[in-house]
């Protein structure tokens, strides 16, 4: 279990505006949707200046505005878009730690929520990014460390007017948005099942502790997904008991259900992770079955063979005494008859194990 270190948590804290991911030198790019039913206005690359007058002059009409940012390396930057929607410096800092839990947090008239996402899956290393969003009135802000492509399909979405993202509010392209980042999870689970598939398929017939390793790698990553989506579990129930407790305002009641399903879809992913990590666990005692029952096999040999050469050995013995008076030393005949003896001892043992069935 990894150890938390406080003082490296704190320091964080303490010290507004520090970006912790490995990402510092990603440049800082903005991308703006602003659209309604019958609307619809992309800007690409946009500058700070001209978001905040796009998001002025949409908060006086019924369009939805979605402010994406690729990169947190510029805190200076990050600060002013989280002004716009008018949040306090903590949860700035929230955004650019991403040592942060993945929680939920109602700020009276907007809402905060930071998830852990799979960035890639390369060489069997799997990459995460936080994500951050900011919800207020018609304004939806998310923060990804860096580009990625889960959200393709979205902005496609918005852009040829596909299904009811047109037609509903911020609150429902939030759902969009924790859909795909859901999706990616079982995109990445089920290439590693296929993966976990073959290496449980090797440990039941070899004996290489490189096959071992693999399975220990395997559980490795799966404990790694499920401490990712355990926070998004809990930050999801979270927000789909919003509708009960009636607390924030800007989620429709009637998209609540869709809430209930990503709160249901990470609950199946932990489902799945507990039964792969299960069948880790039966590889893992199947590969120590193996191994135990090899090993059983070679001392079974090794006695076998030891039992056989014991009498032998005692004839041996015998007639490697140096006594004067040995009659069977000076027959003619003397070697060939105990040779013959020999023999018969060692078949007959032979024989009568092979009866018993003991190999």
């Amino acid at each position: 279990m990894k150890r938390v270190k406080h003082k490296k948590v704190n320091l964080n804290r303490r010290n507004r505006g520090i970006y912790t991911g490995k990402y510092k030198d990603e440049p800082v790019r903005m991308q703006l949707f602003v659209y309604s039913d019958l609307k619809f206005q992309e800007f690409p690359d946009i500058s700070i200046e001209k978001a905040k007058q796009e998001i002025e002059k949409a908060s006086t009409k019924d369009e939805v505005v979605w402010l994406n940012i690729h990169g947190l390396s510029d805190a200076g930057l990050i600060k002013q878009i989280a002004d716009i929607v008018v949040v306090d410096d903590y949860v700035v800092q929230d955004i650019l730690n991403i040592n942060s839990r993945p929680r939920i947090e109602d700020l009276d008239d907007n809402l905060f929520f930071n998830i852990k996402s799979i960035l890639e899956q390369t060489s069997n290393v799997i990459q995460v990014e936080q994500i951050s969003f900011l919800m207020k009135d018609n304004l939806l802000v998310s923060f990804q460390e860096k580009k990625s492509d889960f959200f393709t399909e979205i902005r496609d979405r918005i852009r040829n007017k596909t299904g009811m993202v047109r037609r509903k509010k911020n609150d429902y392209l939030l759902y969009l948005l924790l859909d795909a980042v859901m999706e990616n999870f079982f995109i990445t689970l089920e290439n590693y099942e296929n993966a976990l598939d073959e290496t449980l398929t090797i440990a039941k017939d070899s004996s290489n502790i490189e096959v071992l390793k693999e399975i220990e790698k395997s559980r490795d990553d799966l404990y790694f997904l499920k401490r990712s989506i355990l926070p998004l579990r809990d930050a999801l129930y979270n927000l789909k008991n919003f509708a009960q407790d009636e607390v924030f305002e800007g989620l429709n009641q009637k998209n609540y259900n869709f809430f209930s399903r990503l709160h249901q879809k990470a609950l199946e992913l932990l489902e799945q992770i507990d039964y792969d990590m299960n069948s880790i666990e039966s590889a893992t005692n199947i590969f120590f079955s193996t191994q135990n029952q090899k090993m059983n096999m070679i001392m079974k040999t090794l006695t076998i063979v030891s039992v056989i050469f014991i009498p032998l050995t005692f004839v041996v013995g015998v007639y490697g005494m140096n006594f004067d008076n040995m009659p069977e030393l000076r027959a003619q005949n003397g070697y060939y008859v105990v040779m013959v003896v020999m023999l018969l001892i060692a078949l007959s043992m032979v024989a009568y194990f092979k009866k018993k069935d003991w190999f």
